[in-house]
């Protein structure tokens, strides 16, 4: 299994015609996480873009993750799953992937992150910190909100909303480590120079925090 902790650049894309190549442009940028967030489409048409960047990912030995359905995670070889409040369970996506799988778990507010740090969750989303077209009609919960989940949670926190190549460096200032882009790359002329942008700014702002002691 993948460890999270290590992992910083979490790539959320939806199916796309150019996939075959805008994906590893990505992960030569430095995306190091990778999920397919596709809502709309058949489940045909995910199950074949999601082999497709199972094996891209595979290739690149980068962890693929699925949105919402364990299911089809399961028919194309992912490592795992994202599911948000309103999906099916943690345990649900336990059940059909088995302990070893990948599972996220989206929160968006302090009662959603409580009742998830008592789920077998792998990791955990925190936002969006700022509104977001990603998510529609969504306030952002601001950064305080994901600096709390951090501070309490035992596994990783990837921060969501508005992360880019000029705002990563203030985040990761303030405390946070793990981060979900979507614009940035996805809307980007050049996915592999905005990828390794973002990486750059990223890697910048981690050389300069101070060195914790050893207790």
């Amino acid at each position: 299994m993948f460890d999270l902790s290590t992992r910083r650049l979490y790539l959320c894309v939806p199916h796309r015609e150019d996939m075959a190549s805008f994906l590893p442009a990505a992960l030569r940028g430095g995306v190091d996480v990778v999920q397919l967030r596709e809502k709309l489409l058949s489940d045909e048409t995910r199950r074949a873009t999601g082999r497709l960047m199972t094996a891209i990912c595979r290739d690149h030995d980068v962890p693929f993750i699925m949105n919402d359905s364990p299911e089809l995670a399961l028919q194309v070889g992912a490592d795992g799953v994202h599911v948000g409040q309103e999906d099916v369970g943690v345990e649900h996506c336990r059940a059909v992937l088995g302990v070893d799988a990948l599972v996220g778990l989206s929160t968006h507010a302090n009662d959603e992150f409580n009742a998830a740090l008592a789920q077998p969750a792998t990791y955990f989303s925190a936002g969006p910190i700022v509104a977001t077209p990603t998510k529609a009609g969504r306030p952002g919960t601001g950064v305080e909100y994901a600096l709390r989940c951090q501070a309490r949670s035992d596994r990783p926190v990837f921060v969501t909303g508005g992360v880019d190549a000029t705002t990563i460096d203030d985040l990761v200032a303030r405390g946070l480590r793990h981060f979900v882009v979507v614009r940035a790359i996805c809307d980007a002329e050049n996915p592999e120079a905005a990828a390794r942008a973002i990486r750059g700014a990223l890697e910048q702002a981690l050389s300069a925090v101070p060195v914790q002691p050893a207790q």
